[in-house]
Protein backbone atom coordinates (compact mmCIF):
# COMPACT_ATOMS: atom_id res chain seq x y z
CA UNK A 1 0.00 0.00 0.00
CA UNK A 2 1.27 3.63 -0.85
CA UNK A 3 0.03 7.01 0.46
CA UNK A 4 -1.77 8.43 -2.70
CA UNK A 5 -0.85 11.32 -4.04
CA UNK A 6 -3.90 13.14 -3.03
CA UNK A 7 -3.14 11.80 0.65
CA UNK A 8 0.61 13.88 0.51
CA UNK A 9 -0.96 16.49 -0.49
CA UNK A 10 -3.53 16.99 2.36
CA UNK A 11 -0.59 15.57 4.91
CA UNK A 12 1.61 18.23 3.42
CA UNK A 13 -1.43 20.59 3.81
CA UNK A 14 -1.91 20.20 7.62
CA UNK A 15 2.17 20.24 8.03
CA UNK A 16 3.13 23.22 6.14
CA UNK A 17 0.10 25.31 5.92
CA UNK A 18 -3.74 24.52 7.41
CA UNK A 19 -6.30 21.82 6.70
CA UNK A 20 -9.66 21.88 7.65
CA UNK A 21 -11.81 19.58 9.00
CA UNK A 22 -15.17 18.97 9.68
CA UNK A 23 -15.69 17.31 13.06
CA UNK A 24 -18.41 14.55 14.12
CA UNK A 25 -18.51 15.12 17.84
CA UNK A 26 -20.52 14.34 20.90
CA UNK A 27 -21.64 17.75 22.72
CA UNK A 28 -23.19 17.96 26.50
CA UNK A 29 -24.27 21.25 28.29
CA UNK A 30 -23.50 20.90 31.80
CA UNK A 31 -25.06 24.56 33.44
CA UNK A 32 -26.19 26.05 36.60
CA UNK A 33 -24.25 26.67 40.13
CA UNK A 34 -22.95 23.07 40.71
CA UNK A 35 -21.80 22.45 37.40
CA UNK A 36 -18.01 22.35 38.29
CA UNK A 37 -18.94 20.75 41.90
CA UNK A 38 -20.74 18.09 40.73
CA UNK A 39 -18.26 17.37 37.27
CA UNK A 40 -15.35 17.31 40.24
CA UNK A 41 -16.95 14.09 41.47
CA UNK A 42 -17.72 12.32 38.58
CA UNK A 43 -14.86 13.12 36.00
CA UNK A 44 -10.92 11.94 36.60
CA UNK A 45 -9.43 15.37 36.36
CA UNK A 46 -9.51 18.95 38.66
CA UNK A 47 -12.97 20.53 37.14
CA UNK A 48 -13.15 22.93 40.07
CA UNK A 49 -9.42 24.38 38.95
CA UNK A 50 -10.63 25.59 35.58
CA UNK A 51 -11.52 29.15 35.30
CA UNK A 52 -13.67 30.13 32.49
CA UNK A 53 -11.92 30.46 29.26
CA UNK A 54 -10.28 27.03 30.06
CA UNK A 55 -10.12 23.83 29.66
CA UNK A 56 -9.01 20.27 30.32
CA UNK A 57 -8.63 16.80 29.33
CA UNK A 58 -10.51 13.96 31.43
CA UNK A 59 -12.00 10.93 31.29
CA UNK A 60 -15.09 9.01 32.83
CA UNK A 61 -14.69 5.89 34.18
CA UNK A 62 -16.79 2.68 36.08
CA UNK A 63 -16.16 1.80 39.33
CA UNK A 64 -13.64 -0.65 38.61
CA UNK A 65 -11.60 2.35 36.93
CA UNK A 66 -12.55 1.75 33.67
CA UNK A 67 -12.89 4.08 30.71
CA UNK A 68 -16.78 4.71 29.44
CA UNK A 69 -15.03 7.69 27.82
CA UNK A 70 -12.64 10.38 27.49
CA UNK A 71 -14.04 14.16 27.26
CA UNK A 72 -12.95 17.52 26.67
CA UNK A 73 -14.08 19.65 29.58
CA UNK A 74 -14.77 23.78 27.76
CA UNK A 75 -15.40 26.19 30.38
CA UNK A 76 -17.49 28.66 28.24
CA UNK A 77 -19.02 30.80 31.41
CA UNK A 78 -19.65 30.76 35.18
CA UNK A 79 -21.91 27.91 35.74
CA UNK A 80 -21.72 26.73 31.98
CA UNK A 81 -19.45 23.88 31.17
CA UNK A 82 -19.23 22.20 27.80
CA UNK A 83 -17.79 18.55 27.38
CA UNK A 84 -16.92 17.67 23.79
CA UNK A 85 -16.82 13.15 23.15
CA UNK A 86 -16.70 10.94 20.52
CA UNK A 87 -20.18 10.21 19.01
CA UNK A 88 -19.97 6.78 20.05
CA UNK A 89 -19.77 7.97 23.73
CA UNK A 90 -21.96 10.40 24.12
CA UNK A 91 -25.01 8.61 25.07
CA UNK A 92 -22.86 6.36 27.72
CA UNK A 93 -21.94 9.92 29.16
CA UNK A 94 -25.21 11.62 29.65
CA UNK A 95 -27.36 8.66 30.58
CA UNK A 96 -24.52 8.55 33.88
CA UNK A 97 -24.31 12.50 34.13
CA UNK A 98 -28.48 12.82 34.30
CA UNK A 99 -28.73 9.92 36.38
CA UNK A 100 -26.30 11.27 39.23
CA UNK A 101 -27.36 14.62 38.81
CA UNK A 102 -30.52 14.29 40.87
CA UNK A 103 -30.58 16.52 44.14
CA UNK A 104 -27.80 18.92 42.06
CA UNK A 105 -28.88 22.49 41.28
CA UNK A 106 -27.34 21.62 37.68
CA UNK A 107 -29.16 21.30 34.27
CA UNK A 108 -27.42 18.18 31.31
CA UNK A 109 -28.75 18.47 28.25
CA UNK A 110 -27.80 16.85 24.77
CA UNK A 111 -26.52 19.57 22.92
CA UNK A 112 -25.11 17.73 19.40
CA UNK A 113 -27.79 18.66 17.35
CA UNK A 114 -27.11 22.27 17.83
CA UNK A 115 -23.18 22.52 17.89
CA UNK A 116 -20.64 21.29 15.50
CA UNK A 117 -17.21 21.09 15.47
CA UNK A 118 -14.45 22.54 12.71
CA UNK A 119 -11.12 22.17 13.17
CA UNK A 120 -8.00 24.12 11.73
CA UNK A 121 -4.99 22.40 11.81
CA UNK A 122 -1.66 23.25 10.90
CA UNK A 123 1.28 26.27 11.28
CA UNK A 124 -1.56 28.46 9.76
CA UNK A 125 -4.52 27.53 11.72
CA UNK A 126 -4.29 30.43 14.16
CA UNK A 127 -4.12 33.28 11.59
CA UNK A 128 -6.88 31.54 9.55
CA UNK A 129 -9.17 31.51 12.28
CA UNK A 130 -8.40 34.94 13.05
CA UNK A 131 -8.24 34.35 17.20
CA UNK A 132 -4.81 34.91 19.42
CA UNK A 133 -2.64 32.25 19.74
CA UNK A 134 -4.41 29.53 22.53
CA UNK A 135 -3.43 27.03 24.96
CA UNK A 136 -4.31 23.68 24.28
CA UNK A 137 -8.26 23.45 26.25
CA UNK A 138 -8.48 27.35 26.52
CA UNK A 139 -10.99 29.13 24.96
CA UNK A 140 -12.24 32.38 23.64
CA UNK A 141 -15.82 33.88 22.44
CA UNK A 142 -15.30 35.26 18.53
CA UNK A 143 -17.12 35.95 15.60
CA UNK A 144 -16.29 34.26 12.27
CA UNK A 145 -18.81 35.45 9.19
CA UNK A 146 -21.03 37.19 12.27
CA UNK A 147 -21.21 33.78 13.58
CA UNK A 148 -20.49 33.26 16.87
CA UNK A 149 -18.50 30.62 18.01
CA UNK A 150 -16.12 29.37 20.53
CA UNK A 151 -11.91 28.93 19.69
CA UNK A 152 -10.73 26.49 21.76
CA UNK A 153 -7.12 25.98 21.25
CA UNK A 154 -5.56 22.11 20.58
CA UNK A 155 -2.06 20.37 20.41
CA UNK A 156 -1.59 21.29 16.66
CA UNK A 157 -4.31 24.05 16.21
CA UNK A 158 -7.57 25.56 16.60
CA UNK A 159 -11.22 23.63 17.09
CA UNK A 160 -13.94 26.09 16.34
CA UNK A 161 -17.13 25.08 18.03
CA UNK A 162 -20.39 27.10 16.22
CA UNK A 163 -23.80 26.32 15.83
CA UNK A 164 -24.51 23.39 13.25
CA UNK A 165 -26.67 25.53 11.05
CA UNK A 166 -24.42 27.68 10.54
CA UNK A 167 -21.26 25.32 10.26
CA UNK A 168 -21.18 25.12 6.25
CA UNK A 169 -21.38 28.75 5.88
CA UNK A 170 -18.37 28.95 8.41
CA UNK A 171 -15.92 26.72 6.29
CA UNK A 172 -16.67 28.74 3.47
CA UNK A 173 -15.42 31.35 4.86
CA UNK A 174 -12.07 30.12 6.34
CA UNK A 175 -11.62 28.02 3.09
CA UNK A 176 -11.42 31.30 1.21
CA UNK A 177 -9.33 32.29 3.83
CA UNK A 178 -7.22 29.33 2.84
CA UNK A 179 -7.73 26.58 4.65
CA UNK A 180 -7.82 23.33 2.14
CA UNK A 181 -10.45 20.80 3.27
CA UNK A 182 -8.73 17.50 4.20
CA UNK A 183 -9.88 13.61 5.19
CA UNK A 184 -10.24 11.87 8.08
CA UNK A 185 -7.47 9.85 6.97
CA UNK A 186 -5.03 12.48 6.42
CA UNK A 187 -5.43 13.93 10.23
CA UNK A 188 -5.23 10.45 11.13
CA UNK A 189 -2.33 10.35 10.38
CA UNK A 190 -1.31 13.42 11.83
CA UNK A 191 -2.98 11.81 15.30
CA UNK A 192 -1.09 8.18 14.89
CA UNK A 193 2.32 10.13 14.43
CA UNK A 194 1.77 12.15 17.99
CA UNK A 195 1.02 8.97 19.91
CA UNK A 196 -2.37 10.32 20.93
CA UNK A 197 -4.93 7.60 21.68
CA UNK A 198 -8.44 7.65 20.69
CA UNK A 199 -11.06 6.39 22.33
CA UNK A 200 -12.91 3.47 19.93
CA UNK A 201 -9.15 2.84 18.32
CA UNK A 202 -6.70 2.15 21.43
CA UNK A 203 -8.71 2.77 23.99
CA UNK A 204 -11.71 1.08 24.95
CA UNK A 205 -14.32 0.07 27.79
CA UNK A 206 -11.63 -2.30 28.93
CA UNK A 207 -8.65 0.69 29.07
CA UNK A 208 -7.18 2.15 32.35
CA UNK A 209 -6.18 5.68 31.94
CA UNK A 210 -2.38 4.19 32.80
CA UNK A 211 -2.84 1.85 30.26
CA UNK A 212 -3.66 4.28 27.66
CA UNK A 213 -0.81 6.94 29.24
CA UNK A 214 -3.53 9.62 29.66
CA UNK A 215 -2.60 9.81 33.44
CA UNK A 216 -0.59 12.83 33.18
CA UNK A 217 -3.31 14.90 30.98
CA UNK A 218 -6.36 13.66 32.29
CA UNK A 219 -6.42 12.86 35.74
CA UNK A 220 -6.05 14.86 39.50
CA UNK A 221 -3.93 12.95 42.71
CA UNK A 222 -4.95 15.93 44.52
CA UNK A 223 -8.91 16.41 44.32
CA UNK A 224 -10.96 14.82 46.17
CA UNK A 225 -13.26 11.32 45.34
CA UNK A 226 -14.52 10.27 42.04
CA UNK A 227 -16.07 7.63 40.54
CA UNK A 228 -13.03 5.02 39.73
CA UNK A 229 -10.49 7.28 42.06
CA UNK A 230 -9.51 3.87 44.18
CA UNK A 231 -8.41 1.54 41.58
CA UNK A 232 -6.76 4.27 39.35
CA UNK A 233 -4.80 5.79 42.50
CA UNK A 234 -3.22 2.52 43.54
CA UNK A 235 -2.35 1.48 40.40
CA UNK A 236 -0.01 4.59 40.06
CA UNK A 237 0.98 4.80 43.31
CA UNK A 238 1.71 0.89 43.68
CA UNK A 239 1.51 -0.99 40.44
CA UNK A 240 2.65 -1.32 37.21
CA UNK A 241 0.25 -1.69 34.26
CA UNK A 242 -0.54 -5.08 33.13
CA UNK A 243 -0.52 -2.43 29.08
CA UNK A 244 0.81 -0.09 27.65
CA UNK A 245 -0.10 2.37 24.92
CA UNK A 246 2.77 1.62 21.97
CA UNK A 247 4.02 2.59 18.93
CA UNK A 248 4.60 0.59 15.79
CA UNK A 249 6.75 0.51 13.04
CA UNK A 250 5.27 -2.30 10.56
CA UNK A 251 6.86 -4.19 7.90
CA UNK A 252 3.48 -3.49 5.94
CA UNK A 253 0.64 -1.96 5.88
CA UNK A 254 -2.33 -3.92 7.98
CA UNK A 255 -5.83 -3.43 9.34
CA UNK A 256 -6.64 -1.68 12.63
CA UNK A 257 -8.22 -4.51 14.53
CA UNK A 258 -5.30 -7.12 13.29
CA UNK A 259 -4.59 -9.06 16.49
CA UNK A 260 -0.77 -9.13 17.37
CA UNK A 261 0.66 -11.46 18.58
CA UNK A 262 4.45 -11.87 20.48
CA UNK A 263 5.46 -15.78 19.50
CA UNK A 264 1.87 -17.99 20.40
CA UNK A 265 0.59 -15.57 22.65
CA UNK A 266 -1.72 -12.45 21.63
CA UNK A 267 -0.47 -9.88 23.24
CA UNK A 268 -2.94 -6.52 21.90
CA UNK A 269 -4.87 -5.54 19.17
CA UNK A 270 -3.92 -3.45 16.29
CA UNK A 271 -5.18 0.28 16.86
CA UNK A 272 -4.83 3.08 14.74
CA UNK A 273 -2.91 1.95 11.46
CA UNK A 274 -1.61 4.13 8.40
CA UNK A 275 1.04 5.15 5.96
CA UNK A 276 2.91 8.39 7.17
CA UNK A 277 4.78 9.78 4.31
CA UNK A 278 7.04 10.98 6.62
CA UNK A 279 7.65 7.45 8.70
CA UNK A 280 5.89 5.12 6.27
CA UNK A 281 3.74 2.41 8.19
CA UNK A 282 2.90 2.63 11.72
CA UNK A 283 0.70 2.49 14.12
CA UNK A 284 -0.60 2.92 17.58
CA UNK A 285 -1.85 -0.17 20.20
CA UNK A 286 -1.96 -1.35 23.65
CA UNK A 287 -0.26 -4.06 24.31
CA UNK A 288 0.93 -6.34 26.96
CA UNK A 289 4.40 -5.03 28.84
CA UNK A 290 6.47 -8.10 27.77
CA UNK A 291 5.84 -7.03 24.37
CA UNK A 292 8.55 -4.25 25.01
CA UNK A 293 10.11 -1.52 22.91
CA UNK A 294 12.39 -3.04 20.73
CA UNK A 295 10.37 -6.64 20.42
CA UNK A 296 9.39 -7.48 16.90
CA UNK A 297 5.93 -9.03 17.18
CA UNK A 298 3.49 -10.43 14.46
CA UNK A 299 0.43 -8.67 12.84
CA UNK A 300 -2.97 -10.09 11.92
CA UNK A 301 -2.14 -13.56 9.80
CA UNK A 302 -0.68 -11.90 5.88
CA UNK A 303 3.37 -12.42 7.28
CA UNK A 304 3.26 -8.27 8.79
CA UNK A 305 5.78 -8.10 11.73
CA UNK A 306 6.24 -4.26 13.82
CA UNK A 307 8.72 -3.14 15.52
CA UNK A 308 7.59 -2.33 18.74
CA UNK A 309 8.48 1.48 19.90
CA UNK A 310 8.39 3.42 23.07
CA UNK A 311 6.54 6.99 22.25
CA UNK A 312 6.48 9.78 20.77
CA UNK A 313 8.01 8.09 17.08
CA UNK A 314 11.45 9.39 16.63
Amino acid sequence: MTVTVELDAQYRQLREECGLLVRERGFIDVLGPDAAEYLQGQLTNDVESVAVGEGQYAALLDRKGHMQADLRVVRVGEGAILLDTEPATKDAVLKHLTMYSIGRDVQVGDATAERGAVSLIGPRAVEIAGTAPLPEFANEATSIAGVDVVAVGTRDGIDLLLPLDERDRVVGVLVEAGAVEVSPEAVEIVRVEAGVPRFGAEMDAATMPAEAGIVEDAVSFTKGCYIGQETVARLHYKGKPNRHLRGLRLSAAAAPGASLRLGEKEVGTLGGSVVSPALGPIGLAIVRREAEPGTEIAVGEDGVTAEVVALPFG
